[in-house]
C-alpha cells in the first residue's frame, strides 16, 4: 500500500470564480485551470491527494435556473440538496478535465475521479432555526423584496459590507461524511478524489432511511471531517488570503505564522476570527489538529508552493 503523504486541500471561491466574474462556465473552467497546476505540484511531488472545494455562488446560481425554469417553462424545480448534487458534479467535472489534462502535460499518468459525497447532519442541529449560510448573488433590497414576495420562507440578509442582500440558509454541523470508505479506497488505489464539493450533500438518517435537507454545510469543516475519517496527513485550505490573523483589519492586526491548537482556540473564543469569513476555517484547522492530524494550514491559492514547504500561510499544528 501507498505511503506516501496524503492531503486533503480545500479549494476557496476564487479558485472558481474571481472579483469582476459573472459566474459563466468559461470563468470557472479558466479559473480552474490555473489552479490545477498548484494541485499538480502535490502530485508530482509524490503526495497523494483529495481534493474538496466550495459552491456558494454555483449552487445559489442553480436554484435560480431551477425557478426560472419553473416560471416560463412549468418545468419542476429541484430541492436544494439536488441542486447541490448538481453543482458537485459539474465542478467535479471541470477540476477532473483540467488536474488531468495537467498531470498528462507533466507526463504523469494519474486519473482524477469524482465522488457525488452525502454527509449526514443532525436533524436537531440548532442551525435549523437559524439560517446563516449565505448562497447565491447578491441582491438590491428591491430585488430581494421581490423575491421574497415569492418565496416568502426565504430569508435574507443584508452584507453592509460588499452593499447588497443574499439569502441565507441552515448550515448544520458535518457528522459523517457517508461515501468516506469508497473515498479512502479510491485514494489507496491511486487515484486523486474530488469528494464533499460545497461541503457534500446534507442527509439526515432516521429509521434506516436516508433523507435530503435544505441546507449548505461549510465546505471547509466538511473538508475537515473528510480529512479526519480518511486518515489525512495535512489539512490545506487554499483562499484569497493569505493567512489567519489577530486583529484583523486594525492597526495592530498580526498574522499569525505558526500556532498550536490550543492557542488558536483560545483565540477563537476570544472572537478573533469574523464569522462570515476566518471563523470556519480557523475551526476547522483546530479540529483536525485535535483529531490527531499532523499539520493545517490556511494559504492564499497563489502562494499553495511556499506554503505546502512552510514558508507561507498560517500553519497550525498539535
Amino acid at each position: 500500500m501507498d505511503r506516501s503523504e496524503l492531503i486533503v486541500v480545500a479549494l476557496g471561491g476564487n479558485a472558481l470564480l474571481r472579483r469582476g466574474d459573472k459566474g459563466s462556465f468559461e470563468e470557472q473552467y479558466r479559473n480552474v485551470g490555473d489552479a490545477a497546476k498548484y494541485l499538480a505540484d502535490i502530485v508530482e511531488a509524490g503526495h497523494r491527494l483529495v481534493i474538496t472545494h466550495g459552491n456558494g455562488p454555483q449552487v445559489g446560481a442553480t436554484l435560480l435556473r431551477h425557478d426560472a425554469g419553473q416560471k416560463l417553462h412549468s418545468i419542476p424545480a429541484f430541492p436544494m440538496d439536488a441542486c447541490g448534487a448538481e453543482t458537485q458534479g459539474f465542478i467535479g467535472y471541470i477540476i477532473q478535465q483540467n488536474l488531468r489534462n495537467e498531470l498528462k502535460r507533466r507526463g504523469i499518468d494519474k486519473y482524477v475521479i469524482t465522488v457525488v459525497t452525502r454527509v449526514i447532519v443532525d436533524k436537531n442541529d440548532p442551525a435549523f432555526s437559524n439560517p446563516t449560510k449565505p448562497i447565491g448573488p447578491f441582491y438590491t433590497k428591491e430585488e430581494m423584496e421581490k423575491i421574497k414576495a415569492e418565496h416568502p420562507e426565504y430569508v435574507f440578509v443584508e452584507d453592509k459590507a460588499r452593499g447588497g442582500w443574499r439569502r441565507v440558509v441552515p448550515s448544520p454541523d458535518p457528522k459523517i461524511i457517508a461515501e468516506r470508505h469508497a473515498i479512502r479506497k479510491l485514494v489507496d488505489e491511486g487515484f486523486i478524489v474530488v469528494a464533499s464539493g460545497g461541503g457534500g450533500i446534507p442527509i439526515v438518517e432516521e429509521n434506516g432511511r436516508a433523507y435530503g435537507v435544505e441546507a449548505v454545510i461549510d465546505k471547509d469543516l466538511a473538508g475537515e471531517k473528510l480529512a479526519e475519517l480518511i486518515g489525512a496527513d495535512r489539512f490545506i485550505i487554499l483562499t484569497d488570503v493569505d493567512g489567519a490573523y489577530l486583529n484583523y483589519g486594525k492597526p495592530d492586526q498580526k498574522k499569525l505564522e505558526k500556532v498550536s491548537a490550543a492557542e488558536a482556540r483560545r483565540y477563537l473564543e476570544q472572537g478573533h476570527f469574523g464569522s462570515g469569513s476566518m471563523l470556519a476555517k480557523v475551526l476547522a484547522c483546530i479540529r483536525f489538529i485535535e483529531a490527531g492530524g499532523k499539520e493545517a494550514v490556511i494559504a492564499e491559492l497563489s502562494q499553495f508552493k511556499e506554503a505546502l514547504a512552510g514558508s507561507a500561510g498560517t500553519h497550525f499544528t498539535p
